[in-house]
């Protein structure tokens, strides 16, 4: 996981003068941009998937699985852009934080990234389920069932986060790794999730893409199409910072002694970093151009905003009944 601080070299290793130059550089060509970037990520993020969860709640059947993950996606996305000023402040503006505080940002933080992965890979294999095995698919039609695999999967993100919690201290000014331990243990755990999930959707993609080819049917593959969008910029997004994040690791143990290696990558952090931290306003734009639904409940929702225009009236969700089985596709389609 990202900290909120870089750990600091002095209490364990004797830095150069070159080094300390090396990072310097980067440093300050990071503070200013990626202050503005940030500030315009939150923006978008706060008004984009607020408006993705104005449309859920108001025209969408939050008795969908599907909808219910989408929702808690919104919310992890919400919660992580909320903390960028947070971290900004205090990795880039020196603003002190308590010995408590910088525990529960570092661990919400940690929290809001593995939230998002769980629900991602949940939504892939319920689609796997519901296409490929759909005997077989999730029986979770009740609400207590819904509220508990939504509480299990924040459970196992806080649970995940709590190393974050017990390595992070203020150091001199800075919530950082108290050892480099911590940092590289952070790292290599997030690493194997990350690839353990992207290996679980992977194998559903290509058993959906199968299943698919030798369908006739037209309507499952546009199903598949708005989860597959949003887990490929996901994966966009974020396998290249955790690349990036392993080998910064190596010039931490001095694997990579380098000092202009060791600046292009502090430089490829900065870059994979913003891309990364960005994701969390991407989705609502793909809703937009991938879903066909979320597109009509926004023109509806827009033309009911306006003054002295009719009101569109939304489509009600389709009744089934006791014990009957339906497809569920996937919200806004």
């Amino acid at each position: 996981m990202e900290s909120w601080g870089t750990p600091e070299p002095t209490a364990y290793f004797d830095y150069d003068l070159g080094s300390l130059l090396c990072e310097n550089k980067v440093f300050t060509f990071a503070t200013f941009t990626t202050t503005v970037l940030y500030s315009l990520v939150l923006l978008l993020s706060l008004g984009g998937n607020s408006l993705v969860l104005w449309v859920l709640v108001k025209y969408e059947n939050l008795e969908s699985l599907t909808n219910l993950f989408i929702l808690n996606l919104c919310l992890s996305d919400l919660v992580f852009s909320c903390l960028l000023p947070v971290w900004v402040s205090t990795y880039y503006w020196g603003w002190v934080l308590g010995e408590l505080l910088c525990k529960v940002l570092s661990m919400t933080f940690s929290v809001s990234l593995y939230s998002s992965a769980f629900f991602l890979t949940l939504m892939t294999v319920h689609r796997y389920l519901a296409v490929v095995r759909p005997l077989s698919t999730l029986r979770v039609h009740t609400l207590r069932c819904r509220v508990l695999l939504t509480a299990a999967v924040w459970a196992a993100s806080v649970l995940s986060s709590i190393p974050e919690a017990i390595s992070h201290e203020v150091i001199e000014s800075q919530c950082t790794y108290a050892q480099m331990r911590g940092l590289l243990a952070s790292v290599y755990q997030h690493n194997i999730f990350f690839l353990l999930s992207m290996t679980t959707i992977l194998f559903c993609y290509v058993q959906i893409l199968r299943t698919l080819l030798r369908s006739r049917s037209k309507q499952r593959p546009r199903t598949v199409r708005l989860i597959f969008t949003i887990v490929v910029a996901y994966f966009l997004s974020w396998a290249p910072y955790n690349l990036i994040m392993f080998l910064q690791t190596l010039v931490s143990i001095g694997v990579i002694q380098s000092c202009e290696t060791s600046q292009r990558l502090e430089f490829m952090v900065l870059v994979c970093r913003n891309l990364a931290f960005s994701q969390c306003c991407f989705n609502p734009v793909l809703y937009v151009f991938v879903g066909v639904k979320f597109r009509r409940h926004l023109k509806s929702l827009l033309q009911q905003a306006r003054p002295c225009q009719p009101q569109v009236p939304s489509p009600a969700p389709l009744l089934r009944s006791p014990g009957a089985f339906t497809y569920e596709g996937p919200s806004f389609y």
